[in-house]
């Protein structure tokens, strides 16, 4: 039997026809499938969470039949309540699908906790500017006996001495000690 004979048999050509409805039936179920499976069409709207705290975002997303996930917290903001929601992805009013995670960025119980850079015996042009980059703000500036003029004598906070290496919550009002140019004991 030839090539040209075999595409042209009743055998071949029934086999070719059954081939194309079974695709076209295996293809209309699988749609079908999908619909079913994938909620096609049906959206949930993703509520505002910003300034809520875990518990209630928890129970928000739970009544729209969504998913809660801690991303990590941020840098702390005082506007908002401590460990409250301060960014969502995806935004408040978006539509998602059932089940889908949404991820938040919580705001810390406080200000983060920086080292204290040693500052003795700098100028006070050297001092303000390191502290207010660490995050820190300078408090009242005090004058002292000591030789070297606007030199730092010491650091201060909430009336005690703080040294290099202390720790203090990021935004502390620092207050400073300077030098008066003056020679110790010279009064």
């Amino acid at each position: 039997m030839s090539l040209i004979k075999f595409l042209t048999s009743k055998t071949f050509l029934k086999q070719i026809i059954l081939a194309i409805v079974g695709l076209v039936i295996f293809c209309f179920i699988l749609l079908k499938w999908l619909n079913v499976t994938t909620n096609h069409g049906e959206f949930e709207t993703v509520p505002d969470l910003k300034g809520k705290s875990i518990g209630v975002a928890n129970l928000e997303l739970h009544e729209n039949n969504l998913k809660l996930e801690i991303l990590d917290s941020s840098n702390f903001n005082p506007d908002y309540p401590k460990f409250s929601v301060i960014e969502q992805d995806p935004l408040a009013g978006a539509k998602v699908k059932d089940g889908r995670k949404i991820y938040v960025t919580l705001n810390p119980s406080g200000f983060r906790k920086v080292k204290i850079p040693n500052l003795k015996e700098k100028t006070f042009r050297q001092a303000k500017p390191t502290l207010e980059a660490l995050g820190f703000s300078i408090g009242t500036i005090t004058f002292t006996d000591y030789l070297g003029e606007n030199e730092v004598v010491k650091l201060m906070f909430d009336g005690k001495e703080i040294k290099e290496g202390d720790e203090l919550p990021k935004t502390s009002k620092i207050d400073l000690v300077l030098g008066n140019g003056n020679r110790p004991g010279s009064n």
